[in-house]
Formats: C-alpha cells, sequence, structure tokens
C-alpha cells in the first residue's frame, strides 16, 4: 500500500515512476519515484543515503 494525497492505495493502480531520479554529491546520494494517477502527483518517496557521518564531537560543542 501506497499512502496518497487520497489516502492508501495498492501501487498496481497508480502509474509509477512517471519521472524518476537521482542526484549524488559528495555528502550525499538521494534517489525519487513519484507516483501519478491521470496526471495527478499523488506521493513522491525519497530515499537519502549520507556518505559520510558526522564528527558527534565536533557537533556537541555547541550545547554547553
Amino acid at each position: 500500500m501506497i499512502q496518497t494525497i487520497y489516502g492508501p492505495m495498492e501501487e498496481k493502480h497508480l502509474a509509477k515512476g512517471k519521472k524518476t531520479g537521482s542526484f549524488e554529491n559528495d555528502n550525499e546520494t538521494t534517489t525519487w519515484v513519484e507516483y501519478w494517477i491521470e496526471g495527478v502527483l499523488v506521493h513522491r518517496s525519497v530515499d537519502i543515503k549520507l556518505k559520510k557521518g558526522i564528527d558527534i564531537a565536533s557537533a556537541l560543542q555547541g550545547f554547553k
């Protein structure tokens, strides 16, 4: 089931991948897929994978 703007729907009722894509830079890889019904975008799924972790010690220095 895919949660859409019209509520949950089975994937077989949606036009999957009318627009899919990806983006990559030094910090992340992002992919997405959109689900459509009769030319209306009803759901977009996005997956972001970070390539680098954060230095937790540096991040916490501002929280004194």
